[in-house]
């Protein structure tokens, strides 16, 4: 099987330190290296007749353009920085085997990595996807478990994908091997981690000396650092840090941000080298008329998701926003 293959395979950001801008899409034929339009400070997206639900964020540096998840139906939006518009990108409801969409994350080449989330739970349908820059599926793989949720997912110091198992305390790799794109369980923490109801593995980043994952578990409200080399997890001392709800990471320098989507909060923590520790620096209310999921940069600009989780039937604008604060 080639790695453009369709199968499946077995084997599988307080207010300090957030930059407003934006980044949009439209113009796919914008110049890679154009400038922020520092101006726009909301992307908006073309919603669902019947509502629309948005989670995942993942930026391409070098081309200058974003995407996110559509958790209602699959699609993939992409944006390009400084176009306020979005365009969907790839469809969904059914598109590849894709009926819903979490995480997204793009590697060095532009390959997008998207996290199905239930997608392939209790059928035979893909949990993650691969695709190029030029929007051609490279892999539709099935990782190996019968209650796999895949929520989120990074690029390791390898090049690899690690995704994050929200039912298990487990992180999967998914790479090319033999001229093929595979997944396969990388760690599992069940015996360390106690799996509680919700949602437990989500946001996940790369420590800054590349030694480790910082993996957040929201519905405990903790941090979790998983050894690259032993790929063992241990417990990142929060005591007395309010993490309950922590959903996507962005790590800048040693700072790394904690979007609490429910709880409406961004809390900005000081990190080790090796993900170790981390020290409070602050915490603030986001918008009270949002849920933020997730958050990535590019360009300058910090962009957030406006998922619309607190609508029982979401309604429009469909954002990605710059400004996450309370006023």
């Amino acid at each position: 099987m080639s790695k453009k293959s369709t199968g499946l395979l077995a084997s599988t950001i307080l207010a300090g330190t957030i930059l407003a801008g934006g980044i949009g899409s439209a113009a796919l034929a914008t110049p890679a290296n154009a400038a922020p339009d520092h101006r726009t400070e909301s992307y908006t997206m073309a919603g669902d007749a019947g509502g629309s639900k948005f989670e995942g964020i993942g930026a391409d540096q070098r081309r200058g353009t974003f995407y996110v998840s559509e958790v209602t139906g699959g699609e993939i939006h992409r944006g390009v920085s400084g176009t306020p518009e979005m365009r969907e990108w790839l469809g969904g409801n059914g598109t590849d085997g894709r009926y819903t969409a979490r995480g997204i994350t793009v590697d060095r080449a532009g390959n997008i990595y998207i996290a199905g989330g239930p997608n392939g739970i209790g059928n035979d349908r893909p949990d993650l996807w691969v695709y190029n820059a030029r929007g051609e599926l490279q892999a539709a793989l099935k990782a190996p478990g019968t209650d796999v949720f895949l929520n989120d997912v990074v690029i390791g110091a390898d090049g690899a994908a690690y995704f994050t198992n929200s039912n298990d305390a487990q992180v999967f790799r998914v790479a090319v091997s033999g001229g093929e794109y595979q997944a396969a369980l990388w760690a599992d923490a069940t015996g360390t981690i106690e799996r509680r109801e919700g949602f437990n593995l989500g946001g996940i980043e790369l420590s800054a000396d590349g030694s480790a994952f910082v993996v957040a578990q929201g519905n405990s409200g903790k941090l979790w650092r998983f050894d690259i080399k032993t790929r063992k997890a241990a417990a990142i001392d929060t005591r007395g840090i309010d993490l309950v709800n922590a959903d996507g990471l962005l790590l800048r320098g040693n700072k790394l941000s904690v979007v609490q989507n429910f709880s409406k909060k961004l809390t900005t923590l000081r990190l080790s080298a090796d993900g170790s520790s981390v020290r409070m620096l602050g915490q603030r209310a986001t918008d009270p008329d949002r849920v933020l999921t997730t958050v990535a940069r590019l360009r300058g600009q910090t962009l957030f998701v406006d998922s619309k989780f607190d609508e029982q039937v979401a309604s429009g604008p469909y954002e990605v926003i710059t400004d996450p604060l309370a006023r």
